[in-house]
Protein backbone atom coordinates (compact mmCIF):
# COMPACT_ATOMS: atom_id res chain seq x y z
CA UNK A 1 0.00 0.00 0.00
CA UNK A 2 1.48 3.33 -1.07
CA UNK A 3 0.30 6.47 0.71
CA UNK A 4 0.97 10.07 -0.39
CA UNK A 5 0.66 12.88 2.17
CA UNK A 6 0.34 16.19 0.36
CA UNK A 7 1.22 19.77 1.25
CA UNK A 8 2.89 19.19 4.60
CA UNK A 9 4.34 22.71 4.55
CA UNK A 10 5.45 22.53 8.19
CA UNK A 11 7.08 19.11 7.82
CA UNK A 12 5.18 17.66 10.79
CA UNK A 13 2.92 14.97 9.30
CA UNK A 14 5.07 12.04 10.39
CA UNK A 15 5.63 13.50 13.88
CA UNK A 16 2.01 14.16 14.78
CA UNK A 17 0.54 10.70 14.09
CA UNK A 18 1.73 7.09 14.20
CA UNK A 19 1.82 5.90 10.60
CA UNK A 20 3.95 2.84 11.35
CA UNK A 21 0.99 0.61 12.21
CA UNK A 22 -0.32 0.90 8.66
CA UNK A 23 2.53 -1.21 7.33
CA UNK A 24 2.63 1.02 4.27
CA UNK A 25 5.09 3.13 2.36
CA UNK A 26 4.31 6.74 3.29
CA UNK A 27 5.68 9.53 1.08
CA UNK A 28 5.34 13.13 2.23
CA UNK A 29 5.19 16.04 -0.24
CA UNK A 30 6.07 19.33 1.47
CA UNK A 31 5.87 21.67 -1.52
CA UNK A 32 3.03 22.49 -3.93
CA UNK A 33 3.18 20.71 -7.28
CA UNK A 34 4.39 22.66 -10.28
CA UNK A 35 1.24 22.24 -12.34
CA UNK A 36 -1.14 19.38 -13.05
CA UNK A 37 1.28 17.30 -15.14
CA UNK A 38 3.78 17.29 -12.29
CA UNK A 39 1.05 16.28 -9.85
CA UNK A 40 -0.12 13.38 -12.03
CA UNK A 41 3.41 12.09 -12.56
CA UNK A 42 4.25 12.31 -8.88
CA UNK A 43 1.07 10.67 -7.60
CA UNK A 44 0.68 7.96 -10.25
CA UNK A 45 1.97 5.09 -8.02
CA UNK A 46 -0.19 5.86 -4.97
CA UNK A 47 -3.24 3.93 -3.77
CA UNK A 48 -4.12 6.50 -1.11
CA UNK A 49 -3.79 10.27 -1.14
CA UNK A 50 -4.06 12.36 2.04
CA UNK A 51 -5.00 16.00 1.43
CA UNK A 52 -4.48 18.97 3.71
CA UNK A 53 -7.69 20.94 3.38
CA UNK A 54 -7.90 22.70 0.00
CA UNK A 55 -4.21 23.28 -0.60
CA UNK A 56 -4.14 21.01 -3.67
CA UNK A 57 -7.25 20.92 -5.89
CA UNK A 58 -8.54 17.47 -6.86
CA UNK A 59 -10.91 18.04 -9.80
CA UNK A 60 -12.19 15.27 -12.08
CA UNK A 61 -9.18 15.62 -14.40
CA UNK A 62 -6.81 14.77 -11.56
CA UNK A 63 -8.94 11.97 -10.15
CA UNK A 64 -9.37 10.37 -13.60
CA UNK A 65 -5.65 10.75 -14.26
CA UNK A 66 -4.61 8.60 -11.28
CA UNK A 67 -5.53 5.00 -12.20
CA UNK A 68 -4.04 3.47 -9.02
CA UNK A 69 -5.99 5.73 -6.67
CA UNK A 70 -8.51 3.97 -4.44
CA UNK A 71 -8.96 6.16 -1.36
CA UNK A 72 -8.77 9.89 -0.57
CA UNK A 73 -8.64 11.31 2.94
CA UNK A 74 -8.94 15.05 3.50
CA UNK A 75 -8.39 16.89 6.72
CA UNK A 76 -11.59 18.57 7.85
CA UNK A 77 -15.22 17.54 7.37
CA UNK A 78 -15.53 19.09 3.88
CA UNK A 79 -13.25 19.97 0.99
CA UNK A 80 -14.63 22.01 -1.90
CA UNK A 81 -11.46 21.33 -3.91
CA UNK A 82 -12.35 17.62 -4.37
CA UNK A 83 -14.74 16.54 -7.11
CA UNK A 84 -16.45 13.97 -4.92
CA UNK A 85 -18.86 12.99 -7.70
CA UNK A 86 -15.95 12.15 -10.03
CA UNK A 87 -14.36 10.05 -7.31
CA UNK A 88 -17.62 8.23 -6.70
CA UNK A 89 -17.96 7.42 -10.41
CA UNK A 90 -14.59 5.69 -10.24
CA UNK A 91 -15.41 3.87 -7.02
CA UNK A 92 -12.91 5.92 -5.03
CA UNK A 93 -13.97 6.51 -1.44
CA UNK A 94 -13.48 10.05 -0.06
CA UNK A 95 -13.29 10.46 3.70
CA UNK A 96 -12.77 13.45 5.99
CA UNK A 97 -11.71 14.16 9.55
CA UNK A 98 -13.11 16.36 12.26
CA UNK A 99 -11.86 19.92 12.70
CA UNK A 100 -11.33 22.42 15.49
CA UNK A 101 -13.13 25.78 15.42
CA UNK A 102 -11.11 27.68 18.01
CA UNK A 103 -7.99 28.23 15.94
CA UNK A 104 -9.40 30.42 13.16
CA UNK A 105 -11.47 32.46 15.61
CA UNK A 106 -8.35 33.15 17.67
CA UNK A 107 -6.40 34.25 14.60
CA UNK A 108 -9.19 36.57 13.48
CA UNK A 109 -9.18 38.24 16.88
CA UNK A 110 -5.39 38.40 16.89
CA UNK A 111 -5.42 40.22 13.55
CA UNK A 112 -8.09 42.64 14.76
CA UNK A 113 -6.00 43.39 17.86
CA UNK A 114 -2.75 43.73 15.93
CA UNK A 115 -4.22 46.13 13.36
CA UNK A 116 -6.01 48.31 15.87
CA UNK A 117 -2.94 48.61 18.08
CA UNK A 118 -0.50 49.07 15.18
CA UNK A 119 1.54 46.11 16.38
CA UNK A 120 3.46 45.47 13.16
CA UNK A 121 4.70 49.04 12.48
CA UNK A 122 5.53 49.62 16.15
CA UNK A 123 7.57 46.41 16.28
CA UNK A 124 9.45 47.37 13.12
CA UNK A 125 10.07 50.83 14.56
CA UNK A 126 11.68 49.37 17.66
CA UNK A 127 13.80 46.99 15.56
CA UNK A 128 15.02 50.03 13.59
CA UNK A 129 16.16 51.79 16.76
CA UNK A 130 13.17 54.09 17.08
CA UNK A 131 10.50 54.24 19.79
CA UNK A 132 6.73 54.79 19.61
CA UNK A 133 5.42 56.15 16.31
CA UNK A 134 1.67 56.50 16.88
CA UNK A 135 -1.34 55.69 19.00
CA UNK A 136 -3.38 52.52 18.86
CA UNK A 137 -7.13 52.12 19.25
CA UNK A 138 -8.96 50.35 22.09
CA UNK A 139 -11.36 47.57 21.14
CA UNK A 140 -13.57 48.28 24.13
CA UNK A 141 -16.60 50.23 22.93
CA UNK A 142 -16.07 49.52 19.23
CA UNK A 143 -18.57 47.65 17.05
CA UNK A 144 -17.52 44.32 15.60
CA UNK A 145 -19.41 43.24 12.48
CA UNK A 146 -19.43 39.58 11.52
CA UNK A 147 -20.15 38.47 7.96
CA UNK A 148 -21.47 35.03 8.79
CA UNK A 149 -22.45 33.71 12.20
CA UNK A 150 -21.76 29.98 12.00
CA UNK A 151 -19.55 28.05 14.40
CA UNK A 152 -16.45 30.19 13.86
CA UNK A 153 -18.37 33.46 13.65
CA UNK A 154 -20.07 32.64 16.96
CA UNK A 155 -16.68 32.09 18.60
CA UNK A 156 -15.40 35.43 17.27
CA UNK A 157 -18.57 37.07 18.63
CA UNK A 158 -17.78 35.69 22.09
CA UNK A 159 -14.18 36.90 21.88
CA UNK A 160 -15.32 40.35 20.75
CA UNK A 161 -17.72 40.64 23.67
CA UNK A 162 -14.89 39.61 26.03
CA UNK A 163 -13.02 42.71 24.83
CA UNK A 164 -16.05 44.91 25.44
CA UNK A 165 -17.15 45.21 21.82
CA UNK A 166 -20.72 45.48 20.62
CA UNK A 167 -21.28 42.69 18.08
CA UNK A 168 -23.55 42.71 15.03
CA UNK A 169 -23.82 40.20 12.20
CA UNK A 170 -25.26 39.63 8.76
CA UNK A 171 -25.66 36.79 6.30
CA UNK A 172 -28.43 36.04 3.83
CA UNK A 173 -30.05 33.36 5.97
CA UNK A 174 -29.24 34.71 9.42
CA UNK A 175 -32.25 34.69 11.75
CA UNK A 176 -33.22 36.87 14.69
CA UNK A 177 -33.34 33.73 16.81
CA UNK A 178 -29.73 32.82 16.07
CA UNK A 179 -28.63 36.36 16.90
CA UNK A 180 -30.67 36.47 20.10
CA UNK A 181 -29.13 33.18 21.25
CA UNK A 182 -25.62 34.62 20.79
CA UNK A 183 -26.29 38.17 22.03
CA UNK A 184 -25.64 39.65 18.59
CA UNK A 185 -27.53 42.40 16.76
CA UNK A 186 -28.83 41.30 13.37
CA UNK A 187 -28.25 43.68 10.45
CA UNK A 188 -30.54 43.89 7.43
CA UNK A 189 -27.83 44.01 4.78
CA UNK A 190 -24.09 43.72 4.23
CA UNK A 191 -23.80 47.43 3.52
CA UNK A 192 -25.65 48.23 6.75
CA UNK A 193 -23.24 46.02 8.65
CA UNK A 194 -20.19 47.66 7.07
CA UNK A 195 -21.57 51.13 7.81
CA UNK A 196 -22.12 50.24 11.46
CA UNK A 197 -18.87 48.37 12.13
CA UNK A 198 -15.53 49.70 13.30
CA UNK A 199 -14.09 46.25 12.63
CA UNK A 200 -15.55 43.61 10.27
CA UNK A 201 -14.58 39.97 9.94
CA UNK A 202 -15.66 37.44 7.29
CA UNK A 203 -16.69 33.92 8.34
CA UNK A 204 -18.55 32.29 5.46
CA UNK A 205 -18.27 29.10 3.45
CA UNK A 206 -17.13 29.71 -0.13
CA UNK A 207 -19.91 29.03 -2.63
CA UNK A 208 -21.31 30.53 -5.81
CA UNK A 209 -23.43 32.82 -3.63
CA UNK A 210 -20.55 34.04 -1.47
CA UNK A 211 -17.87 34.40 -4.17
CA UNK A 212 -17.02 38.11 -4.51
CA UNK A 213 -19.66 38.95 -1.90
CA UNK A 214 -17.63 41.59 -0.10
CA UNK A 215 -16.81 43.99 -2.91
CA UNK A 216 -16.83 47.61 -3.95
CA UNK A 217 -20.34 48.37 -2.69
CA UNK A 218 -19.59 46.94 0.74
CA UNK A 219 -16.28 48.76 1.09
CA UNK A 220 -17.80 52.03 -0.12
CA UNK A 221 -20.31 51.76 2.74
CA UNK A 222 -17.64 51.07 5.36
CA UNK A 223 -16.87 53.53 8.15
CA UNK A 224 -13.83 55.77 7.72
CA UNK A 225 -10.92 54.13 9.49
CA UNK A 226 -12.52 50.67 9.41
CA UNK A 227 -10.56 47.47 10.01
CA UNK A 228 -11.43 44.47 7.85
CA UNK A 229 -10.23 40.89 8.38
CA UNK A 230 -10.70 37.77 6.25
CA UNK A 231 -9.69 34.39 7.68
CA UNK A 232 -12.39 32.49 5.78
CA UNK A 233 -11.73 32.03 2.05
CA UNK A 234 -9.99 34.46 -0.29
CA UNK A 235 -12.55 34.60 -3.14
CA UNK A 236 -15.29 35.79 -0.76
CA UNK A 237 -13.61 39.21 -0.92
CA UNK A 238 -12.90 41.35 -3.97
CA UNK A 239 -9.28 42.04 -3.10
CA UNK A 240 -8.82 44.78 -5.69
CA UNK A 241 -11.84 46.65 -4.29
CA UNK A 242 -10.45 46.34 -0.77
CA UNK A 243 -7.02 47.65 -1.79
CA UNK A 244 -8.65 50.53 -3.66
CA UNK A 245 -10.63 51.54 -0.56
CA UNK A 246 -7.53 51.36 1.65
CA UNK A 247 -5.77 53.74 -0.71
CA UNK A 248 -8.47 56.43 -0.40
CA UNK A 249 -8.95 56.02 3.36
CA UNK A 250 -5.60 56.64 5.09
CA UNK A 251 -6.87 55.33 8.44
CA UNK A 252 -8.40 52.07 7.14
CA UNK A 253 -6.62 48.75 7.68
CA UNK A 254 -7.04 45.14 6.61
CA UNK A 255 -5.74 41.71 7.54
CA UNK A 256 -5.88 38.80 5.09
CA UNK A 257 -5.02 35.22 5.95
CA UNK A 258 -6.58 33.73 2.80
CA UNK A 259 -6.16 34.48 -0.91
CA UNK A 260 -7.73 33.76 -4.30
CA UNK A 261 -4.74 31.56 -5.12
CA UNK A 262 -2.55 30.02 -2.45
CA UNK A 263 0.27 30.73 -2.27
CA UNK A 264 -0.45 33.98 -4.15
CA UNK A 265 1.93 34.85 -7.02
CA UNK A 266 4.27 37.79 -6.52
CA UNK A 267 2.26 39.75 -9.09
CA UNK A 268 -0.97 39.46 -7.06
CA UNK A 269 -2.69 42.76 -6.33
CA UNK A 270 -2.70 41.80 -2.66
CA UNK A 271 1.02 42.58 -2.37
CA UNK A 272 0.45 46.32 -1.99
CA UNK A 273 3.92 47.14 -0.70
CA UNK A 274 3.10 50.69 0.32
CA UNK A 275 0.17 49.60 2.48
CA UNK A 276 2.19 46.77 4.00
CA UNK A 277 5.04 49.16 4.83
CA UNK A 278 2.58 51.54 6.50
CA UNK A 279 1.25 48.71 8.66
CA UNK A 280 -2.22 49.07 7.15
CA UNK A 281 -2.20 45.72 5.35
CA UNK A 282 -1.33 42.59 7.30
CA UNK A 283 -0.84 39.39 5.29
CA UNK A 284 -0.41 35.93 6.80
CA UNK A 285 -0.02 32.57 4.97
CA UNK A 286 -3.35 30.87 5.80
CA UNK A 287 -2.53 30.29 9.47
CA UNK A 288 -6.16 30.02 10.55
CA UNK A 289 -6.12 26.28 11.14
CA UNK A 290 -2.34 25.77 11.25
CA UNK A 291 -1.76 24.85 14.89
CA UNK A 292 -0.12 21.78 16.38
CA UNK A 293 -3.25 20.54 18.12
CA UNK A 294 -5.32 20.90 14.96
CA UNK A 295 -2.78 19.04 12.86
CA UNK A 296 -2.47 16.34 15.51
CA UNK A 297 -6.23 15.83 15.15
CA UNK A 298 -6.06 15.93 11.33
CA UNK A 299 -3.23 13.45 10.91
CA UNK A 300 -4.34 11.18 13.75
CA UNK A 301 -7.80 10.81 12.27
CA UNK A 302 -6.33 10.41 8.78
CA UNK A 303 -4.42 7.35 9.99
CA UNK A 304 -7.57 6.06 11.72
CA UNK A 305 -9.57 6.51 8.50
CA UNK A 306 -7.02 4.52 6.48
CA UNK A 307 -7.04 1.73 9.06
CA UNK A 308 -10.84 1.62 9.07
CA UNK A 309 -11.12 1.69 5.26
CA UNK A 310 -8.59 -1.09 4.88
CA UNK A 311 -10.36 -3.29 7.44
CA UNK A 312 -13.87 -2.56 6.14
CA UNK A 313 -15.01 -0.69 9.24
CA UNK A 314 -17.37 2.33 8.96
CA UNK A 315 -15.73 5.64 8.06
CA UNK A 316 -16.81 9.25 7.65
CA UNK A 317 -17.63 9.50 3.92
CA UNK A 318 -17.90 12.81 2.06
CA UNK A 319 -20.91 13.00 -0.22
Amino acid sequence: MHIAVLDDYAGRALDLADWTGLGAEVTVFSEPFDGRDSLLRSLAPFDIVCLMRERTPFPAEVIDGLPALKFIVTSGPRNAAIDVAAAKRRGIVVSGTESRKTTTAELAMLMILALNRGLSPESRSLEAGRWQTGLGRDLHGLTLGLIGLGDIGARVAALGRAFGMEVCAWSRNLTEGRCADLGVRRMESLTALMAASDCASAHMVLSDRSRGLVGGEAFAAAKPGFVFVNTSRGPIVDTAALIARLRVDPAAKAGLDVFDREPPPESDVVFARDLIAEGRLLLTPHLGYATEETFRLFYGQTVEAIEAWRSGRPIRVLE
